[in-house]
């Protein structure tokens, strides 16, 4: 079993969902960062979920796109992925998913990519703008590295593509809760919970959603249908108002929400 999957089983274990917390590489300094992340870690997130800048963020909304952005500012370099990866892994055990989108993968080398993060301790990718269909040098990639593979899954997406997704993914399936790009939400959308189902009907053993959670309450109700709840921007919000301390109260909060 990949360590992502057993983070899960071991908080539905324990009578909760799992959080998965996202911060971008690199900001607001590539040493900030990586002691942000293992505060999250430290603070309840039982999957570390991070993301090195992009020029082009086409799923982000405005505060993590400032974030990058002004990482990208700062020098940040495809390079130090793997240095943020290498110490945060040395920290801490939880396990380090990269949310990464496909081109600067394709650039470095798909192999070279996969090698390298395994190298440094990360556990896998997940890949929001390539679908299973196109992705096979990765698939085979991760299958070689036993790195995790995480695919997303739209309210959108066709029984075919969720059946395609349901093979192809492991570790969990990205559930989108709604159409759009990230960011707070007053309401999720309920089409996640129906989502959730179609996923359980093709065999999807864990489906996490993201996308428009901020508060405990909206992870309370998340891990009411779904094994974890997925968490970004409130995170970045916390870490650009708060520094690391704002972000480890905020993370603290939102990991009260997850007892069932």
């Amino acid at each position: 079993m990949s360590r992502v999957a057993a983070a899960i089983d071991a908080a539905e274990a324990a009578g909760r969902g799992a959080f998965v917390g996202y911060l971008p590489i690199g900001y607001p300094d590539l040493q900030t960062s990586i002691d942000a992340a293992v505060a999250l870690a430290e603070s309840g997130s039982d999957v570390l979920e991070l993301g090195p800048p992009y020029s082009d963020p086409v799923m982000d909304g405005v505060v993590i796109q400032e974030a990058t952005q002004a990482a990208l500012a700062a020098g940040f370099r495809l390079r130090d992925t793997f240095t943020a990866v290498r110490e945060i892994a040395a920290r801490t055990d939880v396990p380090i998913l990269v949310m990464t989108y496909w081109n600067p993968v394709l650039l470095y080398g798909v192999d070279r990519y996969a090698d390298d993060l395994l190298a440094a301790g990360g556990a896998g990718l997940i890949t929001p703008d390539i679908t299973p269909d196109a992705a096979a040098e990765w698939i085979a990639a991760s299958e070689r590295t036993g790195l995790d593979r995480v695919f997303l899954a739209a309210p959108t997406s066709t029984d075919e593509r969720l059946e395609m997704i349901a093979r192809a993914s492991t570790g969990f399936v990205y559930t989108v809760s709604t159409m759009g790009i990230t960011g707070e939400r007053a309401e999720l959308d309920a089409a996640a919970r129906g989502l959730v189902a179609r996923l359980r009907e093709h065999g999807v053993p864990r489906a996490c959603v993201g996308i428009g959670i901020s508060t405990p309450e909206q992870v309370a109700g998340v891990v009411e249908y779904a094994d974890g709840a997925i968490v970004g921007t409130a995170l970045v919000r916390a870490l650009r108002d708060g520094g690391v301390e704002g972000l480890r109260a905020e993370a603290r909060a939102l990991a009260s929400g997850t007892p069932r």
